[in-house]
């Protein structure tokens, strides 16, 4: 059957079981849109490439399936790296397609061309230029499987508008070959033995589980070693989730905001156990400062992980469920080898203690006075206690982002989307469209800074047109609120270019011109209703305008840099500076 390119290559797509893409077309990306008028799969026209880029992230991080988006060439090819280097960074699995001016063409600087292969190389996996359109429904397969096997990513396909035009012979590979990518899933074998040998003689364990959880879809057996073993469990901010908040062994993040006892327990413990995690410097402060009495078990996919800033006692290279149901079966046979005798393992007893002692002591804290200003926290509160309790909830970035992360109860699994290496302000209004494209019987909220807002907010548009019912809820403090914080904290209060302005927009009718419904709140008896209304409307999009206190700021706070021994806390359990 002869095809053209750009028919082979959306027929691909279906072979693939892409059901959805989100995209915006031009010039050299135009020979692919006229065969999708005809395809089953359904395009969500975004009003931004950026907007593109994070709807896919949302749709892979709430459903678990590669996101697709499709733009075309030169600005719209760079309007998306900043989404493919987020998905790079926090291992999501997105396909993008790029348009590209004719082959003959590219290296004369043609109308709307770049380097787009040159350009993403360093934020994707892998990427493909198509130089014959025989070669697309290889590449496409190949693009998919790099993209959700292994480590995942964002990987891209570049393809050049005479490509698309030429015809080809349609086929569809059998499988796929890439001598050069194997990714290693199974731990070996003496590694998982001597990292159980290793658990069985701590008395202050923490496991450390990362964002490779979710990615391996390991949490129920995470579950069952944390059970099986007694072992406390922090969960990194892409982790939330992964391991049920309200479990009595979870201590939950740690990390820059994380709470006392996560951050606390990580520096005192004998053994950190971390799984799919990546010692991000936003967790382990100051290095050389870092848990400097445990020994580090260290179990990641990516072998480039191990080793690369805190060498491990027992590295394991595997997929975090293939290594943790191995680490099941060893500290089994390892408990059953020393029952009853000198060498069984420690009673944690003691270690528990001190852990609960450090959450009655030193909890998440803040005081919503009745007639006072309206706390960001209690807002994030009212929210989780008025949503079903699986709802997706999709953070920006900055303060709103870490106030969500501590206050929020995530009891499920892929409940959490953001932006965690990359820090992208923007991510959250294009992020939870795609979430809720993927999830549609699903409640999506997402909570937004009023900095975070502005940068993307026109994606309501597109969500009020093709009928996605999200929630936003903004938490308006008329200021880059952590830069703020930051300035008060470490600049002597100099407050450079971070006022916004609670007035201008007004979010309102900017809501309302972008045909959501927008609901305004400035006092805390109105936080309940506003959420109730927000819940009850289920045919365009919503959004809160939560007027909150501007003085309010993240603690706890480890400096960056510094030692997470010197963690400052609220106010209310501290002076700055003492602790």
């Amino acid at each position: 059957m002869k095809l053209t390119g750009a028919q082979a290559l959306i027929k691909s797509l279906e072979h693939e079981a892409v059901e959805v893409m989100f995209g915006l077309p031009g010039g050299a990306i135009l020979p692919v849109y006229d065969p999708l008028i005809d395809s089953s799969i359904r395009h969500i026209l975004v009003r931004h490439e950026q907007g593109a880029g994070h709807m896919a992230e949302g749709y892979a991080h709430a459903t678990g399936r590669p996101g697709v988006a499709m733009v075309t060439s030169g600005p719209a090819a760079t309007n998306i790296v900043t989404p493919l280097c987020d998905a790079y960074m926090d291992s999501i699995p997105i396909v993008v397609i790029t348009g590209q001016v004719p082959y003959a063409n590219i290296g004369t600087d043609a109308f709307q061309e770049c380097d787009t292969v040159g350009i993403t190389m360093p934020v994707t996996k892998h990427n493909w230029l198509v130089t014959d359109a025989q070669d697309i429904p290889r590449i496409v397969r190949e693009a998919f499987h790099v993209a959700t096997t292994g480590r995942p990513g964002p990987v891209l396909v570049d393809v050049p508008k005479d490509i698309a035009n030429q015809q080809m012979d349609w086929y569809w590979p059998d499988g796929v070959d890439m001598p050069g990518y194997k990714p290693t899933t199974k731990g070996h074998a003496k590694q998982i033995k001597d990292a159980a040998r290793l658990m069985s003689q701590s008395r202050r364990p923490v496991i450390y589980a990362g964002g490779g959880i979710l990615k391996a879809r390991a949490a129920e057996v995470l579950r069952e070693l944390v059970e099986l073993t007694g072992f406390p469990v922090v969960t990194t901010l892409m982790a939330r989730g992964s391991f049920p908040d309200d479990h009595e062994l979870c201590l939950g993040m740690p990390g820059m905001h994380g709470n006392y006892t996560a951050v606390t327990s990580m520096q005192q413990a004998d053994l950190l156990v971390a799984l799919g995690s990546r010692f991000d410097d936003r967790v382990t402060g100051k290095v050389g400062a870092f848990a400097p009495e445990a020994k580090i078990i260290h179990v990641d996919i990516d072998p480039a992980e191990l080793g690369k800033v805190r060498q491990p006692d027992v590295p394991i290279v595997g997929d975090c469920r293939q290594v943790i149901e191995e680490l099941v079966k060893a500290v089994l046979a390892d408990k059953a080898k020393h029952s009853g005798d000198d060498t069984q393992w420690p009673s944690l007893a003691e270690w528990q203690t001190r852990l609960r002692d450090w959450q009655r002591d030193f909890p998440l804290v803040y005081d919503q006075q009745p007639d006072g200003p309206l706390k960001p926290q209690f807002c994030v509160d009212q929210l989780r206690d008025h949503t079903p309790d699986d709802t997706i909830v999709v953070a920006g970035v900055g303060q709103h982002q870490m106030w969500t992360s501590q206050r929020w109860k995530f009891n499920h699994p892929y409940t959490f989307v953001n932006s965690g290496g990359l820090g992208t302000m923007g991510f959250a209004v294009p992020a939870a469209i795609g979430a809720k494209v993927g999830m549609p019987d699903r409640m999506v909220w997402a909570v937004d800074g009023d900095g975070c807002f502005q940068m993307t907010a026109q994606e309501l548009v597109t969500a009020s047109s093709e009928r996605i019912p999200v929630k936003i809820a903004i938490l308006n403090n008329a200021y880059l609120g952590m830069v703020r914080q930051w300035q008060e904290l470490f600049y002597e209060e100099r407050y450079s270019e971070v006022y916004l302005s609670p007035d201008l927009p007004d979010y309102v009718m900017w809501a309302e011109a972008m045909g959501c419904v927008g609901i305004r709140v400035d006092s805390p008896e109105e936080v309940e209703p506003a959420i109730d209304k927000a819940n009850d409307i289920d045919d365009r999009p919503v959004v809160i305008d939560f007027r909150t206190d501007y003085r309010e700021k993240v603690y706890p706070m480890v400096p960056a840099g510094h030692s997470n021994d010197e963690i400052i806390l609220d106010p209310a359990h501290d002076t700055y500076g003492e602790r």
